[in-house]
Order: C-alpha cells, then sequence, then structure tokens
C-alpha cells in the first residue's frame, strides 16, 4: 500500500485544478500542464486541497496512485514556483551562450553544437560557463538537462564536459608506465 498516496496535496493561491473524465488541468502564473490520469486512480478536489485515490483496493491501484500524486504534486509546485536546473561546462574553451530558443554550445567539437530549445524551457547563462534552465515541466525540464550533458558528458580522466551542478565526477587515477 503506498503511504505517497495517502497524503494530500495542498494547493497554493493563484493555483487552479480542473479535472475533465480522465483529463487533469493544473493552472498557474507560471502556465499551464495536462496530466491524463490512469483508470485505476481518481482525483477528490476541495477547499485547496487535493487527494489521489485508488479506485480498486488492489496493490497495482496503490503503485499507480502514489505515482500520480507525485506527478500532480511537481505539477502544482511547476506552475506556482517552477523548476530550474544548473548545468556547468568543465574543459578549455568550452562555452555556451543562450540565443533566445537557441543554445549554442563549444565544446571542442570542430563547429559549434546549436540545440533548438523545445516550447516550455527557456535557458539563460550567468557566464559562459554556467548554463540555467527553466521550466514549470519537471519531466521535460529533466530531459532537455540530460539531452545537453549528452553532447558531451563528463570523462573519468581530467573531468571535462557537461555535468549537472550537483554532480560528483569520479575520477580516475591515468595509467602508470
Amino acid at each position: 500500500m503506498s503511504r505517497v498516496a495517502k497524503s494530500p496535496i495542498k494547493l497554493p493561491a493563484g493555483v487552479d485544478i480542473k479535472q475533465a473524465g480522465q483529463q487533469l488541468v493544473v493552472k498557474g502564473s507560471k502556465g499551464e500542464l495536462k496530466l491524463v490520469l490512469s483508470p485505476l486512480v481518481s482525483v477528490e478536489i476541495a477547499a485547496g486541497v487535493a487527494q489521489v485515490k485508488p479506485v480498486t483496493e488492489s496493490q497495482d491501484a496503490w503503485a499507480m496512485a502514489g505515482t500520480f500524486r507525485a506527478l500532480i504534486s511537481n505539477m502544482v509546485k511547476g506552475v506556482s514556483t517552477g523548476f530550474e536546473r544548473k548545468l556547468e561546462l568543465v574543459g578549455v574553451g568550452y562555452r555556451a551562450q543562450a540565443k533566445g530558443k537557441v543554445l549554442s554550445l563549444s565544446l571542442g567539437f570542430s563547429h559549434p553544437v546549436e540545440y533548438q530549445l523545445p516550447e516550455g524551457v527557456t535557458a539563460e547563462t550567468p557566464s559562459q560557463t554556467e548554463i540555467m534552465l527553466r521550466s514549470s515541466d519537471k519531466q521535460l525540464l529533466g530531459q532537455v538537462a540530460a539531452n545537453v550533458r549528452s553532447f558531451r558528458p563528463p570523462e573519468p580522466y581530467k573531468g571535462k564536459g557537461v555535468r549537472y551542478s550537483d554532480e560528483k565526477v569520479l575520477r580516475k587515477e591515468a595509467k602508470k608506465k
């Protein structure tokens, strides 16, 4: 039985949830997110609190209720405060520049890498070696950050590459003669 599903989701001021059949729409100051609910789960909305409950008392239904409670909680947090992910570029000559909806990366290749940001994600570069990604959709933000990191993941010998700001890179000792 999922303990996560049992805790209610508090809706902050300015966040509105509407349910039409299995479609759930969450609106807030940062945007609007949609989610299609599983047939094993129902959502009750009352007095600024949303409660996710399983339709049946099966183990699968409780597991789905916990999953959807976490997804809805992330949607509520996203449309009210938003999410951000910081990336760092480590390496000589590695630079990043945000040009509107395009992120231009110089990562030691013979050509610059131009990454088109999807709708709903914004990027800014406080310095040439830092990238700050922001979005109201946590799932999309994580995927975009992973895509940018995949252009040049950190290597274990010198630690060069694109890494998350909180990532610890395990360094290997160089080979000896």
